[in-house]
C-alpha cells in the first residue's frame, strides 16, 4: 500500500505501545543485567503480553494491563531461567518510562497546531499511560487518553474502538486510527475508521477482515497525508 491523502479527518487516534512508545526500550534499558539476551526477552515479553490480553478477553477473565505485563514478564524471565526479583522490579519500572519514537513529538505538535483532535486509545491502564505520556514530554497534546479499562475488555473488541469517536464527538469515518500492530489496524478498519498502518517493522499483511487505507513506515508523514477538508 502506498500513502494516500485522507480527506475529512477531524481526529487522529493513536495506539500507544509500539506506535508512539518503543516497547523494546524497557529491556534495552537493562542490557547491563540481561546482556545479549535482552532482545529475546523483550520479544517474548511483548508476545506473551499480547497473547494474554487476547486469551483473557476470550475467556472473560479481565485484569488490568499492569498485571498482564507482569505476568508476561514472569513467563519471559522463567523461559530464560532468570530468577531475580530485583531485575523484575527494575524492568517493570522501566516499562513505565518507555521512550517515544523520535518522530512522535514533532509530528504530534504539527498536527495539534493544525487543529487536529488527538487521542490515545490503548490497552494500558490510565496510570501506565499517564506515566508514558509524561516521560515522553507529550503532556498537553492529547484531547483524550483512553484506556480499555473503561469497557473492561482488550482490543480488538469493537467496544474499545468505539470509545474514541464517542469521547471526541466525531463520526468514526472522520477519525483516523494509527497503529503499528497490524491486527490492531485491521480491526479498527473493520468498525469504520480511516486507518493508516504504521508498519514500523515491515510485517506481512494480516489475513483478517478489512484492510487499512494505507501503510506508512513511521508517523512523520501524517501532516502531509491527513486533510481536514
Amino acid at each position: 500500500m502506498k500513502p494516500v491523502k485522507l480527506s475529512g479527518i477531524e481526529a487522529c487516534v493513536f495506539d500507544a505501545y509500539g506506535t508512539l512508545f518503543d516497547v523494546a526500550s524497557a529491556a534495552r534499558g537493562a542490557q547491563d543485567a540481561l546482556g545479549d539476551g535482552w532482545q529475546a526477552l523483550s520479544d517474548l515479553w511483548r508476545l506473551k503480553q499480547l497473547q494474554y490480553t487476547w486469551l483473557r478477553g476470550l475467556a472473560g477473565h479481565h485484569v488490568d494491563f499492569w498485571q498482564v505485563t507482569g505476568d508476561a514478564l514472569d513467563f519471559a524471565m522463567a523461559t530464560q531461567k532468570l530468577q531475580d526479583p530485583a531485575l523484575r522490579e527494575r524492568l517493570m519500572q522501566l516499562y513505565l518510562s518507555l521512550s517515544a519514537y523520535p518522530e512522535v513529538l514533532p509530528t504530534l505538535q504539527r498536527l495539534k497546531a493544525g487543529g487536529m483532535k488527538l487521542a490515545i486509545l490503548s490497552n494500558g491502564t490510565p496510570a501506565m499511560l499517564a506515566a508514558a505520556v509524561s516521560n515522553a514530554g507529550l503532556d498537553g497534546l492529547f484531547d483524550a487518553v483512553l484506556s480499555v479499562e473503561e469497557v473492561g475488555v482488550y482490543k480488538p473488541h469493537p467496544s474499545v474502538y468505539r470509545l474514541a469517536p464517542a469521547r471526541l464527538d466525531v463520526a468514526v469515518e472522520h477519525a483516523c486510527f494509527l497503529s503499528s500492530n497490524g491486527w490492531d489496524a485491521y480491526s479498527a478498519k473493520a468498525i469504520g475508521y480511516r486507518v493508516l498502518w504504521c508498519n514500523r517493522f515491515a510485517q506481512a499483511p494480516e489475513r483478517i477482515p478489512a484492510t487499512p487505507d494505507a501503510e506508512i513506515a513511521d508517523l512523520s508523514v501524517l501532516p502531509e497525508i491527513l486533510q481536514r477538508a
